[in-house]
């Protein structure tokens, strides 16, 4: 039996037992994952849904790929730069293909309050009003006067929309 499964943004063929090198995923040596991600899934020639799949792995071993330099030189300009990079992979040994996906819970909502308590009313927010032609909002009712003046002063003067007539 085989699967395509996509993790890291890539697509892998698996078969039960095959060792793929797959962009980093959480986890350490011996720790189990399974992968959700299953675009096909067939055994020979026959396809299967993948409605329900998942492909069991285990995490072998975290290590890094082979070093990419980046060289950058400008000619003539005694400019050079070397950089080095060595991406992140985790190994992964397939266990097997096959098995339900584990449903998320949904998770539960609070008990009701007991007594004759009502529940709390949300919070209204705030209305905020358009700008004046003076390019400052007015006042809510809840401002107090410091805040007010703060936000006269901090608000830009409004321009003056005058044409200019060309010079003859």
């Amino acid at each position: 039996m085989f699967a395509i499964v996509r993790t890291g943004g890539k697509q892998y063929r698996v078969s039960p037992g095959d060792k793929i090198v797959v962009e980093k995923l959480d986890g350490n040596a011996g720790d189990s994952i399974t992968l959700g991600d299953i675009l096909l899934a067939g055994e020979g020639s026959d396809l299967k849904g993948t409605d329900g799949l998942t492909v069991a792995a285990e995490i072998v071993a975290q290590a890094k790929g082979e070093k990419v330099v980046v060289f950058k030189k400008r000619r003539r300009h005694n400019y050079r730069r070397k950089a080095g990079h060595r991406q992140q992979h985790t190994i992964l040994k397939i266990v097997s293909i096959g098995g339900e996906k584990a449903k998320s819970a949904a998770p539960k909502k609070a008990a009701a309050p007991e007594g004759n308590e009502a529940p709390a009313a949300p919070k209204k927010a705030k209305a905020k009003s358009a700008p004046t032609s003076e390019g400052v909002a007015p006042a809510d009712a809840g401002t107090t006067a410091t805040e007010e003046a703060t936000s006269t002063q901090n608000a830009a003067p409004a321009k003056s929309k005058a044409k200019k007539t060309p010079k003859a």
